[in-house]
């Protein structure tokens, strides 16, 4: 590997929100950290190099966003996942979630309903519950330990006449789907049917494993022109950080007005070093992505294994994309319980289900984006923590 993705870096002390909130997260600084969706790589070099030349520069004014800030982003969208973008389409902000919030406000009205799917991204339900939005869930449900979408229940809640969006997560975060393209085309068909636009979130479709991404939007004209599609560098690049982030709006009766709520609420100033990163890491980012996901491969195998021989109760169905692994505990009896013995005993910091919606509960979300080192030793603790409750 030309990349050293078992390099272990010390993030305490450089306001990391994942390893330096332990206390107020968990009640002691004791804790192996594996919650929050960042990665513990170092960004690709590439990326790196080019935020040290600007710093060198000295002076950090206002940016400007040309097209050569977007261009590759079009194109890696083009290459990754064969979906022709043009550059009017594009939209830049800060991050997806603030990206998200501006939709919500602009399609919705107090009272209206907004449809999620969980076990879902917890800021799903915030965004909608916190701006005086109508929340209805579509919860998936589990065929044959891989979770589907409940297309019968979905019409129903698309049906409502004051449905107004869908938040729709592809690839699907904690449980990692990928979605099926005759999925999108179901759901697609529902959401036309009953005049509900579609909020792609689709943040996490770089990291995919043994199947293709298909955005949603990409899959027809009709789809293209009710779909908002969100993405960003941060998962795929480690970035969070740098706060950049794309939303493709195909439609310009839709984006004109999306403009101009987001121009209302938002400077629509993005950082500098965002800027730069982003572009960096879609020209030049492929190969240490291709090596990441091979490391990641290994980490999800590794994970699996374990459980599997070490600790059988623990269900985990393999990932079809995203670094997150999605583990059943519920065999070990109530999730307060299997979470109190992970601070207390094995000192490893999981998000447990329920904060996911109520369909989660026992389940916990494991980040992988690590170190093998550290994952065996999180891995170890939490066999050594549950191994006489077998």
């Amino acid at each position: 590997m030309a990349y050293d993705f078992d390099e272990i870096i010390d993030r305490r002390n450089t306001e990391s929100e994942k390893w330096c909130n332990l206390l107020n997260i968990y009640g002691r600084n004791d804790i192996i950290p594996m919650w929050v969706a960042d990665m513990d790589f170092k960004s690709p070099p590439e990326v790196i190099d080019v935020l040290e030349d600007r710093v060198k520069h000295g002076v950090f004014g206002y940016p400007m966003l040309k097209d050569e800030y977007i261009e590759p982003f079009i194109k890696w969208v083009f290459k990754k996942h064969t979906w022709k973008i043009d550059k009017n389409w594009v939209i830049m902000n800060s991050c997806v979630v603030d990206s998200l919030k501006t939709a919500v406000l602009t399609f919705s009205r107090p009272g209206d309903s907004i449809v999620i799917q969980p076990p879902v991204y917890r800021p799903f339900f915030n965004l909608v519950t916190s701006n005086g939005r109508t929340l209805l869930t579509n919860p998936l449900k589990i065929e044959n330990g891989r979770y589907k979408i409940d297309f019968n229940d979905l019409e129903k809640k698309l049906s409502e006449k004051r449905t107004k969006l869908l938040l729709f997560c592809s690839p699907h975060n904690p449980v990692g789907r990928v979605w099926e393209e005759n999925e999108l085309r179901m759901l697609g068909e529902l959401c036309l049917k009953y005049d509900v636009l579609i909020l792609s979130d689709e943040i996490h479709s770089d990291i995919i494993y043994n199947n293709k991404h298909l955005p949603i939007a990409s899959l027809s004209k009709e789809l293209q022109d009710s779909t908002l599609s969100f993405y960003a560098p941060s998962k795929t690049f480690n970035l969070a950080g740098l706060r950049t982030s794309f939303v493709v709006i195909p439609n310009e009766r839709i984006r004109t007005e999306y403009e101009t709520v987001l121009s209302s609420i938002s400077s629509m100033s993005i950082n500098i070093f965002g800027l730069l990163a982003a572009s960096a890491a879609y020209q030049y980012g492929e190969k240490w992505l291709d090596e990441l996901i091979d490391y990641l491969k290994g980490n999800i195998d590794y994970v699996i294994e374990f459980f599997k021989h070490k600790l059988p109760k623990v269900t985990i169905n393999p990932p079809e994309g995203t670094f997150l692994l999605w583990l059943d505990f519920r065999r070990y009896g109530s999730e307060s319980f299997v979470k109190n013995i992970l601070i207390n005993e094995a000192h490893v910091g999981l998000e447990e289900g329920s904060i996911f919606g109520q369909e989660g509960q026992g389940f916990f979300r494991m980040n992988i984006g690590c170190p093998r080192k550290i994952l065996v030793k999180a891995c170890d603790n939490i066999y050594n923590a549950f191994k006489s409750l077998i």
